[in-house]
């Protein structure tokens, strides 16, 4: 499993940015997915989840109504458009994947519960 996430750098606040996150090297359509947000000397802050078939889409309250996630199954690529940024959105932003093995598995917003994460990208917010 390889995951490359794109897209970030230096944006002023109330801009937007739309981070990508390329898959390769397993089923990406079986996978739910997340994007995971870190900032030095803070453990990793779970941003926004999709799953399978994109049924269900979850954000974290600080981002709800400005950020968007989507997925592409045909390109093996999930997307984050993110809007009306603020400079406590930076971070090193990354993807993670969680390979979905039963219909009973719920869309976790818990880093260590997804064993593949590609490396990030950073998102700096600042005037």
């Amino acid at each position: 499993v390889q995951l490359q996430a794109s897209g970030g750098g230096l944006v002023q606040p109330g801009g937007s940015l739309r981070l990508t996150c390329a898959g390769s090297g397993f089923i990406f359509g079986s996978y739910d997915m997340s994007w995971f947000r870190q900032v030095p000397g803070k453990g990793p802050e779970w941003v926004s989840g999709i799953s399978i078939g994109s049924r269900q889409r979850d954000y974290a309250d600080s981002v709800k109504g400005r950020f968007t996630i989507s997925r592409d199954d045909a390109k093996n690529t999930l997307s984050l458009q993110m809007n009306s940024l603020k400079p406590e959105d930076t971070a090193a932003y990354y993807c993670a994947a969680r390979p979905r093995r039963s219909v009973f598995q719920v869309l976790s917003h818990q880093e260590d519960e997804y064993p593949d994460r590609g490396q990030g990208t950073q998102v700096t917010v600042s005037s």
